[in-house]
């Protein structure tokens, strides 16, 4: 018996590095994680315990644009079944003491059957990707999520506010590092001003690499490029570090005069909580990015604009902001086992 099954989507990275962020603080429980794709391949690398089994559809983004959510609910509803007979197969073997799922419905659908404890880590209650007819079937979706998490024993929200019912609040979760500023600049040879731009783990946000890196080139400045183009990118960018895939990226936020990324919650989060002035861009039609850039002060419209943002952004000062959501998270979870 496992004290606890991790299943964390692999539907981007943020999910599985806010959620090494509570297990790094966890003190008791010793987490069999679940996921598959760049997620996995995160936690191998940082030596933990994962079932890289997941395969999740990959959204069809063409100029920074969602093209044909209605294709991707559908191939999702398909993974989403999938994954149910994954759990299955995982669950009545490890026979954990709870379930934890960052935004993983299959295998908290599969836990409640079988009446084990169950928490959920997300930051949406509901998706909005679909209009008109086809919201219907969206919205039939949703109805089901909700079934779900009013089942959840504890239901996380990695952001401020009150708490209510099974929800807690408990503010952003963040991964933490133990070097200063100043060591994480010399350990990644940043010397001059540096821009590190990140698109997570999919090739969805090749076009944010090219404006940006056409907008850099048009500033009048030295400025050294970082790119993270994660395990999806295979192309080569010239006059750029492309750093490709790493496990670390809150460290080179940390280290970077400036960021700019896709709208991830994760990553934004990091980014605040670390004081590095960032632009986010989400992808367009993306319900969830579009929420997220919203509240920073962005649009995708503002990708016809870098240029500029990027010149006022490297001029501003940072503000680093100190977030405990992750030690609340684990040490709530802890008290259910």
């Amino acid at each position: 018996m496992n004290d606890c099954d991790f299943f964390s989507s692999p539907i981007g990275l943020g999910h599985v590095t806010r959620d090494i962020a509570i297990v790094n603080n966890f003190e008791s429980i010793s987490p069999n994680f679940v996921t598959g794709s760049g997620a996995a391949k995160i936690l191998k690398h940082l030596h933990f315990k994962v079932e890289d089994v997941y395969h999740p559809p990959s959204f069809i983004v063409e100029s920074g644009t969602l093209k044909n959510p209605a294709k991707w609910l559908w191939s999702y509803y398909n993974y989403y079944k999938e994954c149910k007979n994954i759990s299955v197969k995982i669950l009545q073997v490890d026979h954990p003491n709870l379930v934890i799922s960052d935004e993983d419905f299959a295998s908290l659908t599969v836990a409640q059957k079988m009446k084990i404890p169950t928490v959920l880590i997300t930051d949406i209650l509901e998706t909005r990707f679909t209009k008109g007819l086809l919201s219907l079937v969206e919205k039939k979706m949703n109805k089901s999520m909700q079934e779900i998490i009013k089942k959840c024993d504890l239901v996380i929200l990695p952001e401020n506010g009150n708490d209510a019912d099974n929800i807690r609040r408990v503010g952003p979760i963040v991964r933490v590092t133990n070097h200063s500023r100043n060591e994480l600049r010399e350990k990644f040879s940043f010397k001059g001003k540096t821009i590190v731009v990140s698109i997570g783990g999919t090739d969805a946000g090749i076009f944010l690499i090219e404006k940006a890196l056409d907008s850099i080139s048009k500033i009048n400045q030295d400025i050294d490029v970082f790119l993270v183009s994660g395990p999806a990118v295979t192309r080569k960018f010239k006059n750029v570090t492309n750093l490709g895939f790493v496990n670390n990226l809150h460290e080179l936020i940390f280290a970077a005069d400036l960021l700019i990324s896709l709208a991830g919650k994760s990553t934004i989060d990091e980014a605040n909580a670390y004081g590095t002035p960032a632009i986010f861009i989400p992808i367009k039609g993306h319900f969830e990015q579009e929420d997220n850039a919203r509240e920073q002060g962005f649009s995708f419209d503002d990708i016809n604009r870098l240029d500029v943002l990027i010149l006022e952004k490297l001029e501003e000062e940072r503000n680093q902001v100190k977030t405990d959501g992750a030690k609340i998270a684990s040490n709530i979870i802890e008290k259910l086992i």
